[in-house]
C-alpha cells in the first residue's frame, strides 16, 4: 500500500480538496524564506512592545482621571492608538510577506 492508497482523515481530504482549488484558480503557494521570517518576528516583537506600552499608558492615565467624559475620551482615544498600530503591523507584515 502507497502513501495515496492509505486512508485520509477528514482534514488531509479538505486540504488536498483546496490545494486543488488553489491550484486550479492559478494561486502559486511561495514558502517564505528565513530573512522574510526573521524580519516578520523583528516587526511583531516591535508592534508587540509598542502595544504593550500603549497598554501601561493607557492604565496609568485611567487611574489618575476622575472626570467620566474626559475618560471616555482618553478610551477612545486608546482605542484609535491600537486599531493605528495593528493596522501599520499587518500592513507591514503583508509586505514583507510578498517580498517588497
Amino acid at each position: 500500500m502507497t502513501d495515496d492508497d492509505a486512508p485520509k482523515t477528514a482534514i488531509e481530504l479538505a486540504m488536498a480538496r483546496f490545494r486543488k482549488q488553489d491550484a486550479d484558480a492559478g494561486v502559486t503557494v511561495t514558502p517564505l524564506t528565513d530573512t522574510q521570517r526573521a524580519a516578520m518576528a523583528e516587526v511583531r516583537n516591535f508592534y508587540e512592545a509598542k502595544l504593550a506600552e500603549r497598554e501601561v499608558l493607557h492604565q496609568s492615565t485611567m487611574r489618575r482621571m476622575t472626570d467620566p467624559e474626559a475618560a471616555a475620551v482618553a478610551d477612545q482615544e486608546y482605542r484609535r492608538d491600537r486599531e493605528r498600530l495593528a493596522t501599520e503591523r499587518d500592513a507591514k507584515l503583508e509586505r514583507l510577506r510578498h517580498g517588497a
